[in-house]
Formats: structure tokens, C-alpha cells, sequence
């Protein structure tokens, strides 16, 4: 019976568990304390999740891997949790260290395709917030074309006032020629290093790591609006429920990670770089997911084209005062899309099943 009802429903993960030749694999899964009832006819969603306590981004996605998880039981899946590595630019710049940073993108993709095809999943939820993990998994998504959401940590709060804006870890970078120039006191550079940071979350400046994370909303592979909730938000932790509730809809109607990564998708993600003035790493980290799409687009020329018909909407720090606390509040990704409605490619499919349009 178990079976008939997996293949009934055509998940993948009934060559593992379906039938009296399974019964092995069942019996392991049981030594974790999954039931009978965890094998049948409910499909197994993986949750890649790269929490850790090295990366500020990513060190409150445990918190949100457990509501994923609860989402995930409320629409009828059955939770699969694995870890996956992470490391930070800003704790790792200006060092050696650096020449590991980009090289973990293909290690990320690569890593979460082996689980996922090792274990027959069914379908995945994608958990990162920072610089290289975000592109990493978008990339295994497009690469497995199965059905696959990302739900990310959140932006950190901006810091303490200093030098007429919200600080955070760049504002340092300032203090320290401040420092030398005898414009501002080492007991006020310690003040600063101690306020600038005041919350975990990805930097709340505008860097890779937020880009990343507007660019997957872009593309549709978060829900609508959730790029830059803050990481200490509550709404952070409902969305990540209902990222758990969205990710069983999405392996039950067969919505695969390929109808909404597309040349459509990367399209609309070039021109949300464009207009929110975004990093400049956006365009080798499009390039990698456009290829692993197999979409028929060339990233580069994209933004050649597009870039002088594109408007500035949005200016974060560096690239003015503000910082993503405040994009947010100003209403984030869904208010930019809807002044450049006219420009987006409309009939774009996301997560949620409806277009970019239709969100």
C-alpha cells in the first residue's frame, strides 16, 4: 500500500521508502523518530539549511528552519533537515581567507544536488541570507528542477547614529580614517565597533548578501515581500511557516524550480539589479544560475541593454543614507516591481503559482 500511494502521487522518494524492500531505509528513518505514518503518500521536502555561528546571517536560521518545518507538517510533507556550509566576506576579506570565498558557490550547488539526488527528495527548502550561499542554492535549484522555495535569514538592524546616517560594519571602515585623522577618539571607535552591529542578520547596507536576497524574490523563488524583513522580526518566523505550508503545494501541483528560473525570471532579476542599484556581483551570480537554468540568455547583454532604460528607484547605502531597514519599511521588493511594472517581464511564473504580476 505504501507504494501505491507514493507512485500514485509520483514522488521521487518511493524508490527509498515504498514497499517490503525499503523496509531498511524505513527502519533508519524510524531510529530518528520518523512514523509509519511518514512514508506513503506525503512527499519528503529536504530543508538545505546553512546555519552556523560564523556568519551574522545566518545565525538565527535555525530559528527559522524550525518554522519551516511546522509549515511543512501543517501541508503535509514530511521534513528532512541537512547542513550546509557557509562563510562570511566580511570576516573574511582582507585576508587569505578571501581566495575561499567564491570557490564554497559551486561547493554549496554541488552539495545540496548530492544530498538531494543520494535521497530521492521530492522537492526542497533553501535557507541562507549571505553573499555566496543565496547564489549556491539558487544554483542547485536550477540545476536538480525539482520543486525548491528559499526562504532568507533577514537583513541585521542598522546600528547606532554616526556621521549623519545609521551605522553598520562599513561605517567602521570611515572611523578608522576618522581615527587616524584625530577627528574622533579610540574610546569612541570601541563605541562604535560595540553599536555598529546591533542585531544578527545579513550587513544592512546594500552589499551582495541583501541584493542576493531582493534577486531571489525577483526571480520567485521566495515569497513575495520577504527579502528584507529583518532577521529579529516575528514576521521573519511566519513567513518562514508559510514558506514550510507553500513548498507542499508547490511538490503537489509539480511547480518545478526550472517554470520559474528562467530567461523570463532573469530578466526581471537584471532589471531589479539595475534599478535598486544593486551589487555588482549580481551579474556573475545571474550568469551562474541562467547557465545551470539552461536559460537561453546572456546575462551580460542584458545589462548592457538594459541598464540605460532602466530607472533608479531604489539608493541603500553605499549608495545614500538609508539602509535596508528603511527600503523595507518604504516597502520593499513588491512597491519597487510595482513602479516598474511596465518594464518586467509580466508573465513570469513564482512560487506562490502566480505571475509576477498576479503577486
Amino acid at each position: 500500500m505504501l507504494k501505491e500511494a507514493a507512485m500514485a502521487k509520483g514522488w521521487r522518494s518511493s524508490e527509498v521508502f515504498a514497499g517490503a524492500q525499503n523496509a531498511g531505509a524505513r527502519a533508519l528513518w524510524k531510529s530518528m523518530g520518523y512514523c509509519d505514518g511518514d512514508f506513503g503518500d506525503r512527499p519528503v521536502i529536504g530543508i538545505a539549511n546553512s546555519w552556523n555561528t560564523l556568519v551574522p546571517g545566518h545565525f538565527n536560521l535555525n530559528l527559522v528552519s524550525e518554522q519551516v518545518k511546522k509549515g511543512i507538517h501543517r501541508g503535509g510533507g514530511v521534513a528532512a533537515e541537512f547542513g550546509v556550509i557557509a562563510s562570511c566576506d566580511g570576516v573574511c576579506e582582507g585576508h587569505r581567507g578571501m581566495h575561499f570565498i567564491l570557490p564554497q558557490r559551486e561547493v554549496i550547488a554541488d552539495s545540496i544536488e548530492l544530498v538531494s539526488e543520494a535521497h530521492h527528495l521530492d522537492a526542497l527548502v533553501l535557507i541562507a541570507s549571505c553573499d555566496k550561499i543565496v547564489p549556491g542554492m539558487l544554483m542547485a535549484a536550477a540545476r536538480l528542477d525539482i520543486p525548491a522555495i528559499m526562504v532568507t535569514g533577514g537583513p541585521m538592524l542598522g546600528g547606532v547614529e554616526f556621521d549623519g546616517r545609521k551605522t553598520d560594519e562599513t561605517s567602521l571602515h570611515e572611523a578608522l580614517g576618522m581615527l587616524a585623522a584625530g577627528r574622533i577618539t579610540e574610546e569612541q571607535f570601541r563605541s562604535l565597533e560595540n553599536l555598529c552591529a546591533p542585531t544578527c542578520g545579513s550587513c544592512s547596507f546594500f552589499g551582495t548578501a541583501n541584493t542576493m536576497c531582493c534577486l531571489a524574490e525577483a526571480l520567485g523563488m521566495t515569497l513575495p515581500g520577504s527579502a528584507l524583513v529583518p532577521a529579529v522580526y516575528s514576521e521573519r518566523l511566519r513567513l518562514a511557516c508559510e514558506t514550510g505550508e507553500t513548498i507542499c503545494r508547490m511538490a503537489r501541483d509539480g511547480l518545478t524550480a526550472r517554470r520559474i528560473l528562467n530567461s523570463l525570471s532573469i530578466e526581471n532579476a537584471v532589471r531589479a539589479t539595475l534599478a535598486m542599484s544593486g551589487s555588482t556581483n549580481a551579474v556573475m551570480h545571474l550568469a551562474a544560475i541562467a547557465g545551470e537554468a539552461g536559460a537561453d540568455v546572456d546575462v551580460m547583454d542584458l545589462f548592457s541593454r538594459l541598464g540605460p532604460e532602466t530607472p533608479q528607484i531604489v539608493r541603500v547605502n553605499p549608495a545614500s543614507k538609508w539602509n535596508t531597514e528603511d527600503f523595507w519599511m518604504a516597502g520593499g521588493v513588491p512597491r519597487m516591481f510595482r513602479h516598474m511594472m511596465p518594464l518586467l517581464r509580466k508573465d513570469a511564473l513564482t512560487c506562490t503559482g502566480r505571475t509576477i504580476e498576479e503577486n
